[in-house]
């Protein structure tokens, strides 16, 4: 397959930044075709500007030329790995700003010109895969939602085909956990992306 890893931490030496090495070692090694690309290592901005919220709804809603080549990556593949810390029960605003930037009309959705219904758009999409720490226990995480969870493998997917899959790896309790148990999760997520099929 080829894949997208979108990576989310401002840290180059941050535990996330492992982790996402260790997911594209195991992509790598399984044969797929990889693509990273470190949002803060880019300073990608985050925050749409008033001009590009004008374009949004016009023939050409991407003005910036580099949120223009992350849009033709995502349309070129067919699995898309984000890694990322969760804060505040959420994405972090680079990323969350990254998809609000990108996945505009006719990249991210269509807008069906006869019902003006939303229509998927990342058909080519096989599957998405989250990965995330957490300060907070599973059950914690589970009580405030997960939102960021919930942003990539509910509403993100359903910009994708129908046939979709997601896969889930949350590394919890980040502040708390032995040096042997965060070597064991990013084992388990290279292991998990070495077995991608």
């Amino acid at each position: 397959m080829r894949g997208l890893v979108v990576v989310a931490h401002p840290r180059a030496e941050s535990y996330t930044r492992a982790l996402a090495d260790r997911a594209v070692c195991g992509l790598l090694a399984a044969g797929h075709e990889v693509e990273q690309l470190d949002l803060y290592g880019l300073d990608f901005q985050a925050a749409m500007s008033p001009e590009e919220w004008r374009a949004y709804e016009g023939d050409e809603p991407i003005l910036d030329p580099i949120v223009a080549a992350h849009a033709r990556s995502v349309q070129r593949v067919e699995l898309l790995v984000f890694v990322y810390p969760t804060w505040w029960s959420g994405l972090p605003a680079i990323l969350k700003g990254w998809l609000e930037r990108v996945l505009v009309p006719g990249v991210g959705f269509r807008i069906d010109e006869q019902t003006g219904k939303v229509q998927p758009a990342l058909t080519d999409v096989r599957m998405i895969v989250g990965i995330s720490t957490y300060d907070s226990s599973r059950s914690r995480v589970a009580a405030t939602n997960d939102n960021g969870r919930r942003t990539l493998t509910r509403a993100l997917r359903m910009n994708c085909g129908a046939r979709t899959r997601t896969r889930w790896y949350g590394m919890y309790s980040l502040g708390t956990s032995t040096e042997v148990e965060r070597a064991d999760f990013a084992a388990t997520v290279e292991r998990a992306m070495l077995e991608l099929r």
